[in-house]
C-alpha cells in the first residue's frame, strides 16, 4: 500500500480497532486534515472502541454493531450525556469515512457502514442585524470618531466586516499590501492564507471607496505599517461590543453576526449567488445550507421602511 494511505501493511480483517484507528489517524494527517478534525474523528472512533468488545476485529464489525453504537450515543451513552444532532451527524460521517477507507484499501471484505444513513443537520439560524440596527450601529461607530478621545477603530472595523463578511481569523491576517487601490473606483481586499491547504479560500472582495477613504484616517491615527488590525482577537471583540453599547442595542455585535449580516445584505440586493459564495470563501456544498438560511433570514428579519 502507498504511504498516502498510511502504513496498511499490517492491517487486515483480523486487526482490532485500536491499531486501525492509529493508522487512519496518520493517513488523515498525511491528507493535511486540521488537527481539530483529526482529534474529533479519533475521539469518535475511540468511543466506538469502548462500546465494542476489546477483541472485536475490524472484519467482524457488522452494520448492526454500528447501528447499536449510534443508538447508544444518541441515547446518552448510559450516562445521560446528550448527543447533539450535529455531533451525531459527525460521528456517522467518521464511521462511514473510516470503514470506507478500510474497504477501499481491501483491508476488510465488506463495508459495514455503507448502509448507515447519514443524518444531515442544519444548525439554528444565526443572529443578524436588521437594517435599522445597522444604521444605528454605524452612526454610533461614527460618533466614536468625533469624541474628545476619538477612536477610528470601531467604524473602520465594523464597516469593513459588513462590506466583506470576512471571518475573525481573516481580519486578523489583513496586511496593508492586501488592500488594492489600483482602480480608485473599484478597490478590493485580497484575502490571503499562509497555509498551502487553505489556498483555495483565497479571494478578492470589493471594497467601497468610502471605506478606503476612511481607512486612511484610521491608518494615520494608529500609525499602521503592516497588519491592518494589530490587536488581539479579544480586543477586536471588545471594540465591536463597544459599538453595541454605544448604539444601545440589545444584540451583541460579533464577527459572526457581521459576516451573516453582510451576506444577507448582498442576498437582498440581488447579488449573484455564486458571487456571494465566493466572497464568503465557502464551497458549493456549504452554500446549499447557507442559501437556505439566507432565504429564511430574508423572510424573518425586519427591514427599514
Amino acid at each position: 500500500m502507498s504511504s498516502a494511505n498510511g502504513n496498511l501493511t499490517f492491517i487486515d480483517k483480523n486487526t482490532t480497532l485500536q491499531p486501525a484507528i492509529q493508522t487512519w489517524k496518520l493517513y488523515l494527517r498525511d491528507q493535511n486534515k486540521s488537527m481539530y478534525t483529526v482529534k474529533a474523528f479519533e475521539g469518535d472512533l475511540k468511543l466506538l472502541s469502548t462500546f465494542l468488545p476489546a477483541d472485536k476485529t475490524i472484519g467482524g464489525i457488522t452494520t448492526n454493531d454500528l447501528q447499536h453504537f449510534l443508538e447508544w450515543v444518541n441515547n446518552g451513552r448510559g450516562k445521560n450525556i446528550p448527543c447533539s444532532p450535529k455531533s451525531l451527524s459527525r460521528r456517522i460521517t467518521t464511521i462511514k469515512s473510516f470503514f470506507n477507507w478500510l474497504f477501499s484499501n481491501a483491508r476488510i471484505p465488506m463495508d459495514p457502514a455503507e448502509k448507515i444513513l447519514q443524518k444531515s443537520v442544519i444548525s439554528p439560524l444565526p443572529e443578524v442585524l436588521t437594517d435599522d440596527e445597522q444604521i444605528l450601529a454605524l452612526a454610533a461607530a461614527a460618533d466614536l470618531t468625533e469624541q474628545e478621545h476619538a477612536d477610528t477603530r470601531p467604524y473602520a472595523l465594523f464597516k469593513l466586516l459588513l462590506e466583506t463578511g470576512i471571518k475573525k481569523s481573516e481580519c486578523l491576517n489583513i496586511r496593508l499590501q492586501h488592500i488594492d487601490e489600483g482602480d480608485p473606483q473599484n478597490p478590493f481586499l485580497f484575502v490571503r492564507y499562509s497555509e498551502v491547504k487553505d489556498r483555495n479560500k483565497e479571494r478578492k472582495i470589493p471594497l467601497s471607496p468610502a471605506w478606503i477613504q476612511f481607512s486612511k484616517r484610521y491608518i494615520h491615527q494608529y500609525k499602521i505599517e503592516d497588519f491592518v488590525f494589530p490587536w488581539s482577537p479579544r480586543r477586536l471583540e471588545y471594540i465591536l461590543e463597544d459599538i453595541s453599547k454605544a448604539a444601545h442595542l440589545e444584540k451583541h455585535i460579533s464577527f459572526s453576526m457581521c459576516r451573516w449580516t453582510g451576506a444577507l445584505n448582498d442576498f437582498r440586493k440581488g447579488v449573484d449567488h455564486d458571487l456571494i459564495r465566493q466572497h464568503l470563501g465557502i464551497s458549493k456544498i456549504q452554500w446549499r445550507e447557507i442559501v437556505m438560511k439566507l432565504q429564511q433570514l430574508d423572510q424573518n428579519t425586519g427591514r427599514s421602511i
